[in-house]
């Protein structure tokens, strides 16, 4: 569905540099990484909204970069930012805008607006940050996207909108053709709906595979302090030492599964990410 291979983007404050993974068709990936980590920068350039430096960005089997109006017509987006006319009504904005997609539905965006209870004669610019990350989606699910390009919505929701959230992108790639790419620093939902989890940091990946394998290789083990220094340190991706007990993260490590002296827990997308970033994202599993 979605391939980077060797991406890069230089500015002079900051780097994207030698970004390469995949996304499979009927899967949801999440973009996770600190704020600044590059997720804004790298979704504008799968958008074709930015052009890399190097490398190339496919979708579908074709090259974005050839093929920029077929690519705009089968991406749906929600971006941080206001992409609406503020002094338009929901409504007309879907009618100026939904003309650019071959296969837009009004009837769709009806559909959608009603569901996410936003009123279709209100104007865009009255509407609040949540309501107006709801109609970008509203509008995206609209003109039926193969990819759904999704910049931090989740921390813009409501509870109650954040549940059925998940159930929208699960209906989205319920039939395994559509996809969906999701940044965000809120991690605690990609442990219901996410497949694939793509970690970058200053720039630079440091992991892309899908959550089962990620979950399976690591453990969260607490234990007394002298017990986790027993453990190899090559299998130790960070130790938090506590006044009691330590816990730490650790690769690949099968023989402390029964020691009942070790708590062992699977960890938690913010679990791998924070001991990750603590650690310092040395190789992990060979990604790097």
């Amino acid at each position: 569905m979605l391939k980077l291979e060797n991406v890069e983007k230089s500015f002079p404050e900051f780097s994207i540099k030698n970004m390469s993974f995949e996304l499979p068709k009927g899967y949801i990936m999440g973009l996770i990484g600190r704020n600044g980590a590059g997720k804004s920068t790298l979704l504008r350039m799968i958008l074709g909204l930015m052009t890399p430096d190097a490398g190339h960005i496919e979708f579908i089997d074709r090259d974005i970069r050839e093929n920029e109006k077929w690519t705009k017509d089968n991406l749906g987006f929600v971006l941080t930012e206001d992409v609406f006319e503020k002094h338009n009504t929901l409504a007309q904005n879907g009618e100026k805008y939904g003309r650019f997609y071959s296969r837009y539905e009004p009837e769709k965006l009806d559909f959608y607006c009603e569901k996410f209870n936003l009123d279709m004669k209100r104007t865009y610019g009255r509407q609040s940050r949540g309501e107006k990350m709801k109609f970008q989606l509203a509008f995206a699910l609209s003109h039926n996207p193969r990819l759904l390009v999704l910049d931090e919505p989740l921390g813009s929701f409501d509870p109650e909108f954040a549940e059925s959230f998940t159930g929208i992108l699960t209906d989205f790639i319920s039939k395994g053709e559509n996809s969906v790419i999701l940044a965000t620093h809120i991690t605690s939902g990609l442990d219901k709906f996410g497949d694939y989890i793509t970690y970058i940091d200053k720039g630079r990946l440091v992991l892309s595979e899908d959550k089962e394998t990620l979950t399976d290789r690591y453990r969260l083990v607490t234990a007394e302090d002298y017990l986790i220094n027993l453990i190899p340190k090559d299998k130790v991706v960070y130790k938090e030492k506590g006044s009691s007990y330590s816990k730490a993260l650790v690769e690949d490590y099968g023989r402390i599964a029964n020691d009942k002296e070790y708590r062992v827990d699977t960890p938690t997308i913010e679990d791998l990410m924070y001991f990750m970033d603590k650690g310092g994202n040395r190789k992990f599993g060979g990604v790097l």
